[in-house]
């Protein structure tokens, strides 16, 4: 199946809607999903682990009464929610507190359990893609478990596609060349800052078929101001003082061409010919609207040639010519 449409290359991703790092009210959590929809994306992504099943039921309750044959919905397994017996706040990063408690599990029963979890809390009847969700320590679990469970399903059209989300890469090319997967999440890694899914992950899903949805791109933040800021963070820690010198840099070349780092940096994996379409993390309908309006952007030609003739982005990189 096609992941995204050819008018519409990005998605909502749905992390922040479950308070990622800082709360997010339930009525803004459904403005933000209304934003979305209303600026044309029709990709949603979402997860159990996102605030322990809340980002799964704000995104459900943001698309009730939308035509469902119209967009295109991912959540993943590998973590089923359960409930415990008192309350405490949450130690993954998500703002939230209650009885809710996340456990790993990979087997043919968890995934089902998982998926059938998914469909409650969203209150939809399918979900079109499903990944196996941070599989880092669970390699074994993951191929001989999760993945053909995901398969029969597939077969019996019960989902559309399935495939990973992950922050490496090393273990995403493995499942790309050794697993009948149909799409992944590549996170953080196709980025102006880290484009390192060059040498392995990217030409592995080109000969493989494989769709890509490219997430992270902003590294957790350096990427996403005109100019990083004094707190900027990449990869979700401080960032290096080398790496903030890079994003400096880069903010210098965008300028020149009358463009801005987080225009660039959106933009940036849309050219490799495996990435289908790109997700953003949103919490609010303004952060929705800037970055709709960053994806409308019309980017210089030169400024790629610029990027590279400086040694600020490989030679390799696909990108306009």
């Amino acid at each position: 199946m096609k992941l995204f449409a050819d008018d519409s290359r990005i998605g909502l991703g749905g992390a922040p809607l479950a308070g990622l790092f800082t709360p997010v009210g339930d009525a803004e959590a459904a403005a933000t999903v209304q934003a979305a929809w209303d600026e044309g994306w029709r990709y949603f992504d979402t997860a159990p682990h996102y605030g322990l099943g809340l980002a799964e039921e704000r995104l459900g309750a943001g698309l009730a009464g939308k035509p469902r044959d119209e967009y295109v919905l991912s959540s993943k397994v590998g973590r089923i929610i359960y409930e415990a017996d008192t309350d405490a706040t949450d130690d993954e990063g998500f703002a939230v507190t209650s009885r809710r408690r996340r456990r790993w599990d990979f087997s043919r029963d968890g995934v089902l359990q998982s998926i059938e979890d998914s469909l409650r809390r969203i209150g939809t009847d399918r979900l079109d893609v499903v990944f196996v969700h941070d599989p880092d320590d669970h390699y074994e679990e993951a191929v001989a478990t999760a993945f053909p469970t995901l398969i029969e399903l597939r077969d019996q059209g019960v989902i559309g596609a399935i495939g990973s989300g992950m922050n490496q890469t090393a273990m995403l090319t493995r499942f790309v060349r050794e697993v009948d997967i149909d799409a992944i999440m590549l996170a953080g890694r196709y980025t102006l800052l880290d484009p390192d899914g060059l040498d392995d992950i990217l030409p592995a899903c080109v000969e493989n078929n494989v769709q890509v949805v490219a997430v992270g791109i902003f590294n957790s933040g350096l990427l996403s101001q005109p100019r990083p800021a004094a707190d900027a963070t990449f990869n979700y820690a401080p960032a290096p003082a080398p790496l903030v010198d890079k994003a400096n840099q880069l903010a210098d070349i965008c300028e020149s061409h009358g463009v801005t780092l987080p225009a660039v940096a959106l933009n940036f994996p849309l050219h490799h010919p495996a990435v289908a379409g790109i997700a953003v993390g949103c919490r609010t309908p303004s952060e929705v609207h800037t970055n709709a309006a960053l994806s409308r952007v019309e980017i210089p030609t030169a400024l790629w040639s610029d990027l590279k003739s400086t040694d600020l982005l490989r030679p390799d990189a696909p990108t306009p010519t």
